[in-house]
């Protein structure tokens, strides 16, 4: 919790008295005598992260090649190229397994 001083409207610190704690102004002489507990928690909203492979829906029209996947052996997996890089580099190749019961995903 923030607290700002009433006087000069600097931020106050909390301050270890002989009795008590205390917020205190550190360019004046404002003090502000804490009676009770003082909570506070305020959690920050996480953004929201785009999905960079196009999310669900983005393996729904691809094609497939004949490539064997390296975890169940099957002969074919679906493809699709993006961008990852800069425009410069080479495009990235992701491959998805064609078996129903393995579905690997690997990328080149």
């Amino acid at each position: 919790m923030l607290l700002f001083c009433r006087s000069c409207r600097n931020g106050l610190l909390v301050e270890e008295g002989q009795h008590c704690h205390c917020f205190a102004c550190n360019t004046c002489p404002y003090v502000h005598n804490i009676t009770g507990m003082v909570t506070n928690r305020k959690y920050p909203k996480l953004k929201e992260v785009d999905d960079v492979l196009g999310g669900a829906s983005a393996w729904e029209n691809v094609d497939s090649a004949a490539e064997p996947c390296p975890k169940c052996e099957h002969p074919r997996a679906y493809f699709m190229q993006l961008l990852t890089r800069s425009a410069d580099e080479t495009m990235t190749t992701f491959y998805k397994c064609c078996n129903a019961q393995c579905r690997h995903r690997r990328r080149d």
